[in-house]
């Protein structure tokens, strides 16, 4: 079994929901509180191994490629000129470009999230990969992704995060899977259904933030491209239920202690803002103080 060093990172998509902002910033790059939400996704890619990073970009996301370049001649300039007060700073940006070997690939295909996988197939080879999303992540104890590692060199089998729904509208937002048990938040999918609705779903498991993925992912991928009519869009989850169909097993994950951000989400996204700042200590304080005087108002 091979140890897992690499990731695709999807961050092709324009951002609509966050227009006009995302005209010309990627929606990635919009920050909780002080990083963009995709140097989150791959802070915790990097903390469980992850050595080969490829994102997977469109048209005017140059900002993420230089984001995780080294820093700019005249910003390091600048933080040198102001003594150690500054060097926090320039150490904290040059670790930046240092965290990962980071490969960009334009997308092209069909929309929808299994076209990154298939431009990247060249990239992987026969070694198995994390698949996860650039706006979205599950902040969890222990991380998501070592749980799912966990999981993978258990069983050997592609693995899914899920996440247990909240509310009926997530039945219209996310895929859902369904299988046996095979012990506590670990199960043996056999159905995947896209955005079932509420009354028509398996399970209350939610598929989100990310996958394990084996080489013959991509065999499933091609077949369910040629299956496509010129109007529909290629999903991952269509490739999966291929497998399945094809006698494959699959394992879905139901991350343990974590809390689901979807930063693609305008109401999630200030959520997550909000949060992640009153985990700043020289934030906390006063942005409770501030929160309570604007409830009482």
């Amino acid at each position: 079994m091979s140890k897992i060093t690499k990731a695709v990172i999807a961050a092709a998509g324009f951002g609509t929901r966050f227009l006009p902002q995302t005209k010309a910033m990627p929606k990635e790059m919009l920050p909780l509180v002080d990083k963009p939400i995709i140097q989150y996704v791959v802070e915790e890619l990097v903390s469980v191994g992850i050595e080969d990073i490829v994102i997977v970009t469109g048209q005017n996301k140059r900002s993420i490629e230089d984001h995780f370049d080294k820093p700019t001649e005249d910003l390091v300039a600048n933080l040198k000129a102001g003594g150690e007060k500054k060097k926090p700073l320039l150490d904290m940006i040059e670790k930046i470009g240092n965290m990962a070997n980071f490969v960009y690939v334009r997308q092209k295909g069909p929309y929808g999230n299994g076209t990154p996988l298939i431009n990247v197939e060249h990239l992987i080879g026969d070694e198995p990969f994390i698949y996860t999303w650039s706006d979205d992540f599950i902040s969890a104890t222990p991380p998501r992704f070592k749980q799912m590692i966990d999981v993978y060199e258990k069983f050997e089998r592609p693995v899914m995060s899920v996440i247990k729904a909240k509310d009926n509208s997530d039945y219209d937002k996310y895929g859902f899977a369904a299988g046996l048990e095979l012990e506590p938040g670990i199960i043996d999918v056999n159905k995947i259904i896209e955005k079932p609705g509420a009354g028509n779903s398996p399970s209350d498991l939610a598929t989100v933030s990310g996958f394990i993925l084996t080489p013959d992912i991509f065999v499933y991928l091609h077949k369910a491209l040629n299956e496509l009519d010129g109007h529909s869009e290629l999903y991952s989850n269509n490739a999966l239920k291929l497998m399945l169909a094809d006698g494959k097993r699959i394992i879905a994950c139901d991350i343990k202690n974590g809390r689901y951000f979807d930063a693609g989400n305008k109401l999630d996204y200030i959520k997550a803002n909000i949060e992640h700042a009153l985990e700043q200590p020289d934030l906390k304080e006063d942005l409770l103080n501030y929160l309570k005087n604007l409830i009482k108002d």
